[in-house]
């Protein structure tokens, strides 16, 4: 499996490459089948503010990749971001992950339900500890095989819900943005395809890495 890795001048030059791909398969899949289902993580400012208003929303559906287990419009949540900064006309296409509800297990289990047999596309992002999702080192929701949403255990002070490989996998594409000098290491291991960091299991003959010169090991 061979990852393809496009390298962009700065951070936002990269996060707006993501929309413009975004953009593209949106419009693509519409034409085509009538429909397109997209999964984000924690994104960027920059990469929400630039999709665009006129992608055909009424037609797109919005999944979560990831949320942690907090109340609603608390900071930390990824869903209170991407609500303040998506286009108003794609906030109705948004099916947030239940985090509020006590038992995670079901909301995870309901979730599952809500998602499409395929993904169209997933956006991913890399953590400097090599997690992508919320699939971290050390958590047992890296050997789930038999869920497509799965509850973790607390990481950086929150338990979370997020999609588990067999999801990830499934999809028709997996597009990540990765940023920032701190991400070097991680994203030589990604390209590597070192199983010891968790975004390397990732297992998709459709990837490809949009990332800033910053993230990128000098030559």
């Amino acid at each position: 499996m061979t990852i393809a890795l496009e390298v962009l001048p700065d951070r936002e030059a990269a996060a707006r490459r993501v929309a413009s791909l975004v953009a593209e398969r949106a419009r693509d899949a519409v034409e085509r089948q009538g429909a397109f289902s997209l999964a984000l993580s924690k994104a960027p400012p920059e990469l929400l503010r630039t999709l665009a208003e006129d992608l055909p929303w009424p037609s797109i559906s919005l999944y979560q990749v990831d949320e942690r287990v907090a109340p609603d419009g608390h900071p930390d949540r990824n869903i209170t971001l991407i609500i303040s900064e998506l286009p108003r006309a794609a906030r109705a296409s948004l099916c947030p992950m239940q985090v509020e509800d006590p038992d995670l297990e079901a909301a995870a289990e309901r979730y599952a339900a809500e998602l499409p047999p395929q993904l169209d596309l997933v956006h991913l992002g890399l953590g400097a500890d090599g997690h992508t999702a919320s699939l971290v080192p050390g958590d047992p929701v890296l050997d789930v095989r038999d869920r497509l949403v799965a509850v973790t255990e607390e990481y950086e002070g929150h338990r979370r819900l997020t999609l588990t490989y067999p999801a990830l996998g499934a999809a028709r594409e997996i597009v990540w943005l990765v940023t920032g000098e701190s991400k070097r290491g991680p994203l030589s291991r990604l390209l590597e395809q070192d199983s010891s960091i968790p975004a390397a299991r990732v297992s998709n003959i459709c990837q490809r890495i949009v990332a800033d010169s910053a993230a990128v090991e000098p030559s």
